[in-house]
């Protein structure tokens, strides 16, 4: 057999396998997705289907449960869609900026307080909860609280949590987690955040 047939014969049983895999996923749900690790590219990730939701003509609501004293660009870029998005910075800045927990307990736990507006609004295709990892971690937010309005929610409703140190738990309750691994960064070179890459 020649190299090109046997390419041929392996993407031919390739796409046999694939054929069948479509043919099985028939179900349609609300998704729990989780963008987790310490890599850079969780909020990018989450943001990019915020415009895929955008695309397809369907309302989405962005919570920003940390950042909160940095305005930028995709921010400006997804108000711009009107109502189609709404997108709410709730939190003051990174914890090892504000470093006084109480604070930063009573902006998570009003910023959860909004998210579950969302949440249990059926006309809301997608909520994004970025940087909640972080606020599960701190316990600003008991995660024993969240998995339920979780479950409860519109069943057709995807939900986007981003931030690093998922939980067990919600990754056990989730539909699709992705860990982003850090293999390089150029902020460990000293180079400085980047319009158009970071913010």
């Amino acid at each position: 057999m020649t190299d090109d047939e046997e390419h041929k014969a392996r993407m031919a049983r390739l796409k046999a396998s694939v054929d069948r895999r479509i043919e099985r996923a028939q179900e349609e749900k609300g998704l729990l997705i989780v963008y987790t690790g310490a890599g850079k590219g969780k909020t990018t990730a989450a943001l990019g289907m915020v415009l895929r939701c955008v695309g397809h003509g369907k309302k989405v609501a962005v919570v920003q449960f940390i950042k909160g004293a940095i305005d930028t660009a995709e921010e400006r870029v997804l108000k711009s869609f009107g109502p189609l998005v709404t997108f709410l910075r709730m939190g003051e800045g990174y914890t090892w900026e504000t470093q006084d927990r109480e604070r930063d307990t009573a902006f998570a736990q009003r910023a959860w307080e909004k998210a579950c507006e969302f949440l249990r609004d059926p006309s809301y295709a997608m909520v994004i909860l970025d940087e909640f990892n972080i606020v599960l971690q701190h316990e600003y937010v008991h995660l024993s609280e969240v998995l339920p309005v979780l479950s409860e929610r519109p069943p057709m409703q995807h939900v986007v949590v981003t931030g690093r140190s998922a939980k067990a738990e919600l990754i056990e309750a989730a539909d699709l987690v992705t860990e982003m691994k850090q293999v390089k960064h150029p902020f460990r070179k000293g180079v400085r955040a980047q319009a158009g890459v970071e913010f």
